[in-house]
């Protein structure tokens, strides 16, 4: 006769068709182990088969993205207690358990267990709609950027094998100009053809900016070269193809920024944020997708820990002091730390002084921009804190 448990809980294997769900009662004993397919009707079900089982549950996952976003939404809805086991702990752990081999019940298992005998682990909680909105975006400009290289890179190879000379010429990634004239001109013998005077006002009709210019160095490349290379016929076309798609991505790009600009700026933490030399909406906007409203911090050393700006002690007998960086932690959010204080650091300021002071100490420039990131990361939680916008003077304490 099955009996009623007073406490379990259910480790799931998300995955982005199906689901693995295994729970485990007070003893570590398995209750039940099965595959459910990412739908609603399912994973109701399993929500109501665990809530026959037992009194209190308890769940546990994998990942907190998009798989396992309909999961999530429906437990936090129905009143389910949920945390977060991140995938590092159980692919550590999966050795402690029996058999080599690895299955998603097994790692459904692990996910239980960890969350059945540990209690440090972080819970979900189903984030405001603008976080999810920046959330959604920026990591959709992340994707972006990330194809904008692929095709830059790909063009410059294929350039390679037309023009060396054309292919050093102009820097593709930051001009367009050079982009909207391989559109229509990507051989030397055309662009010998055209000459300057010709390109410049093919080019100035299409709003390019220093066209001139373009055009001279276009044609001065291709001057340098008499001798077609190979396949240059079929490469040229490839080119043309890859900067009108270069051009349109770019348009994307644009129109994405914008509406992180718009999104993020709907914020009331936004002009705060924004506030502090080198925070610009972009970067403020992955920021607030990251940390939501910062509840989840205790203070600003929490921040700088999930930044991965906080060192961690490796002592050892007599070793003491030897502090590293540590292993888990928030890529994205160390990204944007560091971006931010490379930026301020540019123009004059506290910023600047704190960098140069930091070289002057004998750290490189790498250390002393982390360095910087660190003191920026206290003074952007208390700026938050306070409610308060940036200024370069301290704050004036009144006397008691």
């Amino acid at each position: 006769m099955n009996t009623r448990q007073a406490r379990i809980r259910v480790g799931v294997d998300a995955g982005k068709g199906h689901h693995w769900a295994v729970a485990v009662n007070a003893d570590g004993e398995t209750l039940f182990s099965t595959k459910v397919i990412n739908d609603e009707t399912q994973i109701l079900a399993m929500i109501d088969t665990a809530r026959v089982k037992a009194c209190e549950v308890r769940w546990a996952v994998d990942i907190s993205g998009r798989a396992s976003a309909l999961l999530l939404a429906l437990l936090i809805a129905h009143g389910q207690q949920v945390v977060y086991v991140p995938g590092r702990t159980v692919n550590r752990m999966t050795g402690a358990y029996r058999g080599e081999g690895k299955t998603d019940a097994k790692d459904a298992l692990v996910i239980a267990d960890q969350a059945r005998m540990r209690r440090d682990f972080a819970s979900i909680e189903t984030p405001p709609e603008l976080v999810s909105t920046l959330q959604l975006l920026t990591g959709y400009r992340r994707d972006l950027i990330a194809d904008r290289v692929r095709l830059i890179n790909r063009l410059r190879d294929l350039l390679v094998g037309i023009c060396p000379a054309l292919e050093r010429a102009f820097d593709y990634s930051a001009a367009k100009g050079p982009v909207v004239m391989l559109t229509e001109y990507q051989t030397p013998t055309a662009l010998r053809r055209i000459g300057v005077k010709r390109l410049t006002t093919w080019l100035e009709r299409r709003k390019v900016r220093g066209a001139d210019t373009v055009a001279a160095k276009a044609v001065g490349a291709a001057q340098s070269q008499t001798t077609a290379l190979p396949g240059e016929p079929r490469a040229a076309r490839l080119v043309r193809d890859l900067a009108h798609q270069l051009l349109v991505l770019d348009e994307r790009i644009k129109d994405n920024d914008r509406e992180i600009r718009e999104t993020f700026r709907t914020d009331e933490r936004a002009e705060i944020i924004e506030s502090m030399p080198g925070m610009g909406p972009i970067l403020g906007a992955e920021f607030v997708a990251i940390v939501g409203d910062l509840s989840g911090y205790r203070d600003a050393g929490r921040l700088a820990s999930h930044a991965g700006l906080a060192p961690v002690p490796r002592d050892s007998g007599r070793r003491t002091g030897n502090y590293h960086r540590p292993k888990r932690y928030n890529r994205r959010l160390r990204w944007l730390f560091y971006m931010s204080a490379q930026s301020s650091m540019m123009r004059p300021g506290p910023s600047r002084d704190y960098c140069l002071k930091k070289r002057a100490e004998g750290l490189l420039h790498t250390q002393a921009l982390l360095a910087l990131a660190r003191r920026r990361v206290n003074v952007l939680w208390a700026m938050l804190r306070d409610k308060r916008l940036f200024t370069s003077a301290p704050p004036v304490t009144q006397a008691p």
